[in-house]
């Protein structure tokens, strides 16, 4: 199992660091409900809905859809598979990281680009493993670190798939 790395880094103000960003798209601003209603695509739909009105039980269902649908029956070998991605992590990049505090829409934009990845049939690195990682760490940022929420979430009910 293999992470990639630029061997470049960026540096968030609460010591936190992550490889570049810089050309490697912006899944987090794309209109992800919209695309998700085009491709018929219920986790992008989730995220979408995430991303617009911030309700976690958004993006925990995403999380549980995808192991469902994409990887396996047993979530527990799942979870052991992630856990190796995370050892991997504190090795690259040090001991809890990413619980300093990473801004909530680079785990969005870098989770969304795996899941695109995995779903493209890349297997340059486990994009199936890093889109968890990156979706478990936005609903732990949510859940602990308020001050890291970046996404402008709009008032409303965030499971009203039907909005105009």
């Amino acid at each position: 199992m293999e992470i990639k790395d630029s061997g470049q880094r960026r540096t968030f103000e609460t010591g936190a660091v992550r490889d570049i960003a810089e050309g490697k798209g912006r899944c987090d601003i794309m209109p992800l409900f919209d695309i998700g209603n085009s491709f018929d695509d219920n986790i992008l739909r989730l995220i979408g809905l995430y991303v617009e009105y911030g309700n976690i039980s958004n993006l925990e269902s995403a999380v549980k859809l995808f192991v469902e649908s994409e990887l396996t029956e047993n979530p527990y070998d799942v979870l052991l598979d992630l856990s190796i991605f995370y050892e991997k992590g504190l090795i690259k990049y040090g001991e809890g990281n990413w619980t300093l505090g990473i801004p909530l829409h680079c785990f969005i934009d870098s989770g969304v680009r795996h899941y695109l990845k995995h779903m493209a049939g890349k297997a340059d690195e486990p994009h199936d493993l890093a889109f968890l990682w990156n979706i478990l760490g936005a609903i732990w940022t949510h859940r602990n670190k308020p001050e890291m929420i970046d996404l402008p979430f709009k008032e409303g009910d965030s499971n009203d798939e039907n909005r105009s």
